[in-house]
């Protein structure tokens, strides 16, 4: 199998300005100057070829090391849209069922209960392969609520991942209540780190090896895995010491220490480069293609990247998770922009993105051709400043 290339080409090319483009990098130096961010490097695609990457800061502020465009990131949540992918790969191949009920692949989850008035009873009905896909299953994580539910949850994906065996976190995620009866609702949680442990169970394999076989190789994603390799450490970006929001000590991000995970976090664990992302994207974009490899059919992304939640349930990332994604509903593994206007960040109706909490981002907007990708260790709350800034960036430079 060939490796498929990211064919370069001048931004004039595609319909990009590049003296809009170089407003880019002054802005992310200014906010490295004046100590937001450690560093970034930021991708964009148009109409297939790659017309600007840049690296703009420090790879370790401390060390003075600058950053460089083939530095590694965990890429936290960017996982979950691999995960997603992997699991309609299964569906495409007929092993997998979007209605399937998850305890078909995962017997303890058969003993669900939905926390209801201070007690829990049974769901209405079983959460599916798509409630997992469209976060409707209920699931949740520890730190996103504090009530008596929330309480019964491990803390996150990675800290589950490195704390406890597999077998363990299946039994305790049984034990723990849904937040609601599937379906009913929109929550982030562990759904893509079921739908990981469904992955494995169906292909009979770990996550990672899947994944290497059915994606990352055949894609080129040679520097995307779930370790840290030593002989890659030293391409590895860090965030800085102390929250540039709070003043306190920054988020642990959790590749930077020593703790291995004991199981593929599906939901979490992915380390990555903006260059190795870029081909996922692309790939999304050219509806399931890139140059000749071929991961997903047509049908299938189309259906990944369509609105799966009803349009009564209004405003769910917004109101759970970005407050400037007003007007997107959730399709199988991203945020789906329902119109053009109401979000708080350009982009256009029908785009896709999703994101991760140690600073990375990325989406795709069909009808401009368009892939982009933004790593940057950037944990807590100034990451969001980087999800809107990157887009506006972006648009600005169209010509």
């Amino acid at each position: 199998m060939t490796t498929p290339t990211l064919p370069r080409a001048e931004p004039e090319a595609v319909g990009l300005s590049s003296a809009r483009l170089r407003r880019i990098g002054e802005t992310l130096r200014r906010d490295v100057e004046a100590g937001q961010l450690p560093g970034a490097v930021i991708g964009i695609m148009r109409g297939g070829r790659l017309a600007h990457l840049e690296a703009v800061g420090y790879r370790d502020k401390v060390a003075g090391d600058p950053l460089k465009a083939d530095a590694i990131f965990s890429i936290a949540s960017m996982t979950k849209p691999l995960t997603s992918t992997a699991a309609m790969v299964l569906i495409e191949e007929g092993r997998l069922l979007l209605a399937d009920p998850v305890a078909k692949y995962l017997p303890p989850l058969a003993q669900l209960r939905v926390a209801e008035g201070g007690g829990v009873r049974p769901p209405k009905v079983p959460p599916t392969i798509q409630d997992l896909l469209r976060h409707t299953s209920g699931f949740t994580y520890r730190d996103r609520g504090a009530s008596e539910a929330h309480a019964l949850y491990p803390g996150s994906s990675l800290w589950a991942a490195e704390r406890l065996a597999k077998e363990d976190t299946i039994a305790q995620l049984s034990r723990a209540p849904l937040l609601f009866d599937p379906g009913s609702n929109w929550e982030y949680g562990f759904s893509s780190d079921v739908l990981g442990f469904v992955v494995e169970a169906v292909a009979g394999r770990p996550l990672g090896a899947f994944l290497e076989e059915r994606i990352l190789r055949p894609l080129g994603m040679s520097d995307t895995s779930f370790h840290l390799h030593e002989g890659k450490r030293d391409r590895y970006a860090r965030a800085l010491a102390k929250d540039p929001v709070t003043g306190g000590d920054n988020m642990a991000i959790h590749h930077a220490g020593s703790a291995a995970q004991r199981w593929e976090s599906g939901g979490g664990g992915l380390l990555s480069t903006v260059a190795d992302y870029l081909r996922f994207a692309e790939m999304l974009r050219a509806r399931g293609r890139l140059g000749s490899v071929d991961i997903l059919g047509r049908g299938t992304v189309a259906l990944m990247t369509a609105d799966h939640l009803p349009q009564s349930f209004n405003n769910m990332i917004a109101d759970k998770m970005d407050p400037a994604a007003t007007g997107y509903g959730f399709g199988l593994g991203f945020a789906v922009r329902r119109q053009n206007g109401i979000a708080a960040m350009a982009g256009s109706a029908g785009d896709y993105y999703w994101s991760g909490v140690y600073g990375s981002y990325f989406w795709v907007d069909p009808s401009e051709e368009l892939a982009v990708v933004f790593m940057a260790a950037a944990p807590g709350a100034i990451r969001l400043r980087y999800r809107q800034l990157s887009r506006n960036l972006v648009y600005q430079a169209l010509s």
